[in-house]
C-alpha cells in the first residue's frame, strides 16, 4: 500500500467525522470527537509498521469500520460474540484451544482493540 492510500484513508475518516450526524442530536458532537480520537491514536499507534501484509489489515479494518459505523449509524465497535467454548480452562493444552477459538472468532474490524485478546 502506498502512502498516498493510506492517507486518502485518514481524510476519508474525518469527513465522515465532520458530516457525522448520531441518532440522538445531542451525542452528534461527542460521536464525531470519537471518531477523531480513535482515528489519530490507531494511526499513531501503526505509522511504524513496515510489512505490507499488515498494513493491508490495518487498512482493512479501518474501511471495515467506517462502512459499518455508516451502515448501522454507529461509530462504536459492534459487540462480538465469544463462542460459548471460549471460557478459560486450567489446563494449559484446553487453554492454548480457548485462545485459538477466541482469536478465530475475532472479526477484522476488532484486530486494533488490544481488550479482545485478553
Amino acid at each position: 500500500m502506498s502512502r498516498r492510500e493510506v492517507l486518502a484513508l485518514y481524510r476519508r475518516i474525518f469527513r465522515v467525522a465532520r458530516q457525522w450526524r448520531a441518532a440522538i442530536p445531542a451525542d452528534t458532537e461527542a460521536e464525531r470527537q470519537y471518531i477523531k480520537d480513535e482515528a489519530r491514536q490507531l494511526f499513531r499507534k501503526n505509522k511504524n509498521i513496515t510489512n505490507t501484509n499488515e498494513i493491508m489489515l490495518c487498512i482493512h479494518e479501518a474501511n471495515a469500520r467506517v462502512e459499518m459505523g455508516l451502515h448501522y449509524g454507529t461509530p462504536y465497535p459492534r459487540m462480538i460474540h465469544m463462542p460459548p467454548t471460549a471460557v478459560p480452562k486450567t489446563n494449559t493444552k484446553e487453554r492454548k484451544t480457548q485462545e485459538r477459538i477466541r482469536k478465530q472468532a475475532k472479526p477484522v474490524y476488532m484486530h486494533s482493540d488490544d481488550d479482545v485478546d485478553r
